[in-house]
């Protein structure tokens, strides 16, 4: 019988291909656990166009972190903290701060996680940093830390 997958199968074969399987084995196996459907014209359909909805969507989110990156490049955020003696700020500053501040500035709401800070943010100056947006999109941009 030729079923076409809709998971990966160990030794069966990977999602989307349509593959010989004995009938008991796709009766009793793949059909309940919804691992498999027939292969019939239908099927084939609705798999290309999730498939091309997939592409179409990955496609959009790509554009729209390629803009967001080109207007964050050469941007400095500028923060402000407290110090004690000798310049050495109180705690240190976060991805959560910046992510904040980047949200009040521009209106982009993105994910503390993906924020990566080149060291610690511990003493004033000025500091780069880098967002991994969508699909290998990367923004560059620096901080500058203030005394408040």
């Amino acid at each position: 019988m030729k079923v076409m997958l809709l998971q990966d199968i160990k030794g069966t074969g990977k999602k989307g291909e349509i593959v010989n399987v004995s009938d008991g084995y796709a009766r009793n196996f793949l059909f309940p656990r919804k691992l498999a459907r027939v292969a019939d014209n239908q099927a084939l359909n609705e798999f290309k166009n999730a498939e091309q909805s997939k592409r179409y969507q990955s496609e959009q989110q790509t554009k729209e972190a390629q803009a967001i990156a080109d207007k964050l490049m050469d941007v400095t955020v500028e923060l402000k903290a407290k110090a004690g003696q000798g310049g050495r700020l109180f705690g240190s500053v976060t991805s959560k701060e910046i992510a904040a501040e980047l949200k009040k500035l521009y209106g982009y709401s993105i994910d503390k996680r993906k924020i990566s800070i080149d060291a610690d943010i511990k003493a004033f100056g000025v500091y780069n940093c880098e967002i991994k947006l969508f699909g290998g999109v990367v923004a560059r941009f620096k901080v500058s830390v203030t005394e408040l």
